[in-house]
Formats: structure tokens, sequence, C-alpha cells
């Protein structure tokens, strides 16, 4: 069995400690039983391990988020590169195809989608099982998992199941579905039977090749990533899942919970403090977490949740937490906290003088044994100062060891890669009419030389 995990997000609905490149099921804020901290992302791979299920793991992401996956699963799974956002369907087609043409997977493969930021238990893994057994059957189309409902959520879209209709003993036909409700629709189909729609799908690889042959004639793996963008932009569930002619449904009654919102994430969180943080008295129902190295310090507080990042600093009650994504699109500035697959940089200040002459400062990291590209830049100039560590350093195809004290020079049109013998640390400044991560050209350079 294949699973793919989606990996998409927007990073709005958790900030400031997301953003547009880490986004929620990267945040390392969920306890573990060793009282350690894992993201989303770690706590959904590490649950497939340990229901023993038989299967590869591919996660379809942007390319932005490949650092973070390799720094986060190292090599416990695949990597599908998304050229471009366009939804659902294309991130699981483009995956399909993979499967089959880089993984050479059989057309009747069974292939279980899910997403990488559900909070759940092992039960909901035994379900997943359940469904790769289910999708072998020549008589469905596709299984989905049909979450028993314990509220009347709005928030869902609903599986509506064919009276008396089981296929098998736990599977049951499907009828129809409803997307999100108001209320009173929503109570409407709870009490009637109906299901949240957990975003689960199970089917046989070669279903998915032959819907999108449809849109792209490709050959190679490649040749489907040229051509992405002539896939439509729409959902798995619109695209696939509706115009299906026989689905069925596996109910799953367990904990299942979607951490999309700060009062929903510090459910699940202890009340500790996180980082650099001051507690005075009647600090009730307070969730503080500080990246900043500045301290915070909160006093009769209720209800809150305070939450510091280099992107910014927010405070809000716990029940108005939800708004945070709908003020984010006034919210310009790039990400000033990123991890990569060679270390973390964080943009500690930034200057636009009037006559348009720009400065930012970043703190990098670089790891033991990693290296940034051999690189040139068109509009700003460097100047890199080793605080920690030792490198090599490569400028115009000279190569030389650097150490902590070390000043260098980067100019614009200079061809520049560093390296890490140990952990390097190093402030950067750039300087120049264009700031931008964009502006960069990247080279192929050979470190055994």
């Amino acid at each position: 069995m294949q699973i793919i995990l989606l990996s998409g997000g927007s990073g709005k609905r958790l900030w400031p400690l997301s953003n547009e490149v880490r986004s929620k099921q990267f945040l390392k804020l969920l306890p573990t039983a060793t009282d350690k901290k894992e993201s989303m992302l770690q706590r959904v791979v590490r649950q497939i391990h340990q229901s023993n299920i038989d299967c590869s793991i591919t996660v379809a992401a942007g390319a932005s988020q490949k650092g973070l996956i390799l720094n986060q699963l190292e090599k416990d799974v695949n990597i599908v590169e998304e050229p471009e956002r366009r939804g659902t369907f294309p991130a699981i087609a483009l995956s399909s195809a993979y499967l089959s043409l880089v993984g050479k997977c059989d057309r009747d493969e069974v292939v279980v989608v899910l997403p990488c930021d559900t909070f759940t238990v092992a039960q909901y893994y035994n379900v997943i099982s359940e469904m790769g057994e289910a999708a072998k059957s020549d008589d469905l189309d596709l299984v989905l998992m049909g979450v028993c409902p314990n509220c009347y959520s709005t928030k869902f879209g609903y599986i509506i199941p064919e009276k008396q209709s089981n296929y098998q003993s736990n599977i049951l036909k499907v009828q129809s579905f409803t997307e999100k409700p108001d209320h009173d629709r929503a109570k409407q189909l709870v009490e009637s039977g109906a299901f949240w729609n957990g975003g689960v799908f199970a089917f046989k690889l070669g279903h998915i090749i032959d819907l999108l042959k449809k849109y792209v004639d490709f050959n190679t793996f490649d040749e489907l990533v040229a051509n992405y963008s002539k896939l439509p932009k729409i959902s798995f569930d619109y695209e696939v899942v509706e115009k299906a002619k026989s689905i069925g449904m596996i109910p799953f009654s367990g904990l299942w919970k979607d951490l999309g919102t700060w009062k929903t994430m510090t459910e699940e969180l202890s009340e500790d403090p996180i980082g650099n943080v001051i507690e005075g008295e009647n600090v009730n129902n307070t969730h503080i977490i500080n990246e900043l190295s500045i301290p915070i310090f909160c006093s009769d507080t209720n209800n809150l949740i305070v939450a510091a990042s280099p992107d910014g600093i927010l405070v809000a009650d716990k029940n108005s937490s939800e708004q945070v994504k709908g003020y984010m699109n006034k919210i310009t500035a790039r990400p000033m906290y990123e991890e990569r697959l060679w270390g973390v940089y964080k943009v500690i200040d930034y200057i636009k003088f009037p006559n348009g002459y720009q400065a930012l400062t970043k703190q990098i990291c670089i790891k033991a044994g990693s290296h940034i590209s051999y690189q040139i830049h068109h509009h700003r100039d460097e100047v890199w100062t080793i605080i920690n560590g030792k490198g090599l350093l490569v400028l115009d195809g000279e190569t030389r060891e650097v150490k902590c004290g070390d000043v260098i020079h980067i100019k614009r049109e200079q061809f520049h890669a560093i390296k890490g013998i140990t952990d390097l640390y190093f402030i950067e400044v750039q300087s120049g009419d264009e700031l931008i991560e964009e502006d960069i050209e990247r080279y192929d350079w050979n470190w055994e030389k």
C-alpha cells in the first residue's frame, strides 16, 4: 500500500509562528511521551510507523517545504514537489504519477491519501488499513473515511450514506455529499446519520492515472511536471469523489481534530510557557509561546494565546483566535524565519531608506556538513561576519577556511558558497536596491575537489 500525505497550507491560521513557508504542520509544539516536542507532520508519520501498516509514504508539498520535511523526517519519506499550488486534485494526481512512473507501482496498487495535520489516535490508522483492503475491490471506485460527528459542526463537509446499504459488514455505500452547511442543516444531517468527511481517500492507482491522462498527454514524470499548469485548479472532492460511480465509506469514531486554530491547538498543549517567558500572578488558561530572545511578561491574564516569533506578536482571546487568518492579508512582509535543508535563518533587522536603498540583516546557521549553493546575486552586496564555528568559503572559485571573527565581503555578480565544517553561525548584512530571496542564480560546485 502507498500513503500520500498532503502538505499544503498558507501559514495564516497559526500566525505568527506559521508563515507561507513554515505552515502549521511543521510547528514543533505537540508534547511526546519523552517530554520532547514534535510537529503534526512528525506525529502522523510516527503513528503510521507504529501502526505497522505495510506501506511507503510520499509527501506532496510545495518546493519551499522540501527542506523542512527532510529536516523533520530525514529519509523516512519520498517528496513530490508541486510546481505551483493548484488544489488537492493536481497534487494527488502528480503524486500518483510519481508512484507510477518513478516508483514503478502497478495500476492495481492501492493508494490512501490523508492530510498530514490531523490530530488523532491509533484507531484511525486501523481504519486506514481497512480502507486499503476495501479499495482492492473492483466494485468500488473509491473508499472514504466518515468521521462520527460529536457536534453540529459547520466547519466540515458531510457524507450521507445510503440507508441499510452495507457493502460489507463495515463498509457503507455513499449516497451523496453536502459541503459545509449552516447550523440548522448540520443538525439535520447529524441527526439523520451523516458523517463528517475526514478528507481520507483510498483508490487503485490506475483509476487516477486514467483521469489524469484526460488533461495531459505524458509519458514521463518530467513531462507531467512541465505541463502541471494544464491541470484544473480544483479539489479532489469536486473532480474525483463527486463524479465517482461507486463509493464506499468506513466509519471512524475515535478522537479526530483539526488543529487549525490557536484555540484547538492549545487544547493539546500543557499550560507551561515555551521560550523566554516570565509569568506574574493570576495567569489562568493562558498559553505563551515565545521564539524571540527578548522576554515576554504576562500577569493577570485569562483565556489568552500569546505567541511571538520574528514574523510578529499575537495577543488574542482564544475564542476569537480564528479571526487571525482574516487579517493576514494585511501583512505583506516576507517570512522572517525559515528552515532550509542546510539550516535556518531569521531576519533580525530590515530598513528601507528614503532614496530607495535597502539593508537587511540575517542570523544564519549552516549545519555541520551542509552548504548553500554556489550562487550570485544581481541586486545586492553582502557582508558575512562569522560569529561561531568553522566553515569552507568559496569566493570566485577560490576555497579557504573561515572561522569566528572572519569578515567576508561579497559584491553583486560575485560567485560564492559556504559549507559548515562544524555548525557555522554568521551574520549576513545585505544591501542594495532590491532585497528579495528570488535574486539568486545557482550553479554547481564540487566540494570534493
